[in-house]
């Protein structure tokens, strides 16, 4: 059984998610889950910021992607879109991605984020484009 949660924690999350204190806790190309705390995440009226929100979604939809990809092609996103449902003013958030559609050249994910009450906050989608290697 391959351990994909090792294959991310080798080949590491960028350093944009570590500032925002993303951690993956549970990954499989049908299923990606990470956290996220709201404290150092918001914006002027002490809300999770929106921007954070999207970074979460795109993290965990690119790792679904990458890992859909064998865990070795280069993915990109190509579209990303976010809504917005409540606000999130403490705590932790938590991103659930799982596949809309994965096929040779791109791969689908929706991303649901949930405060700690479970009530979702905001629902992603993200695009990627699997490049072959050069």
């Amino acid at each position: 059984m391959t351990d994909f949660l090792k294959m991310i924690n080798v080949r590491g999350i960028g350093a944009l998610d570590h500032k925002l204190g993303i951690e993956i806790i549970e990954a499989s190309p049908e299923r990606i889950v990470g956290t996220m705390p709201v404290e150092t995440n918001t914006q002027a009226f002490g809300l999770l910021h929106g921007g954070a929100n999207l970074v979460l979604a795109e993290l965990l939809g690119s790792l679904g992607a990458w890992l859909h990809a064998g865990g070795t092609k280069r993915t990109v996103g190509v579209d990303i879109n976010a809504t917005h449902h409540k606000s999130a003013k403490s705590g932790k958030v938590t991103g659930v991605a799982t596949p809309v559609s994965r096929g040779r050249t791109l791969a689908c994910y929706e991303i649901v984020i949930t405060n700690e009450a479970g009530e979702r906050t905001c629902t992603a989608r993200i695009t990627s484009l699997i490049l072959n290697d050069k």
